[in-house]
């Protein structure tokens, strides 16, 4: 294996999503990727920063994820295609039905690959928080290390 690759672990992370939204669960789903794509998942290089899911066709799907293209390949991909995500029939129409009807985003949170090399995505079921719950937010973390360096500072 050469050197620089990744066989496990975080890929991509969407660190806005915690701030732009309240996430209600976390799902794990798998992704369907070219061979490319997978090359170049493994050199590190993508970003789910702007990236969402949602359905097409009833299908759930991931959309405007960059994935670069791989130059020694052969066959490349397109970097933003839509990508099919697989979850079991029964949490995909689960999922789909909350976001249409209590309008609930599905936000990417991170890409990884699991312990067995399988590509996978995390996704929260989320409600966009307004202004007002972000600064709340951030006041509400702000305190809990304040809180958390006063009690070391004593122990």
């Amino acid at each position: 294996m050469a050197t620089g690759h990744i066989t496990t672990g975080r890929i991509a992370e969407n660190r806005k999503a915690r701030h732009e939204y309240e996430i209600e669960d976390r799902i794990e789903a798998g992704i369907i990727l070219q061979g490319s794509e997978v090359k170049s998942l493994r050199t590190g290089r993508a970003s789910i920063a702007e990236s969402y899911a949602g359905e097409d066709q009833g299908r759930l799907m991931l959309f405007n994820a960059n994935i670069p293209i791989y130059e020694p390949a052969r066959v490349n991909h397109e970097p933003k295609r839509p990508r099919e995500l697989l979850v079991k029939a029964k949490e995909r129409n689960r999922l789909l039905g909350l976001i249409r009807r209590e309008g609930m985003t599905l936000v990417p949170l991170s890409l990884f690959f699991n312990d067995r090399g399988l590509a996978k995505l995390q996704i929260g079921l989320a409600k966009g928080r307004k202004k007002q719950d972000k600064r709340q937010a951030a006041k509400d973390r702000d305190w809990g290390r304040e809180k958390a360096r006063l009690l070391r500072g004593k122990g």
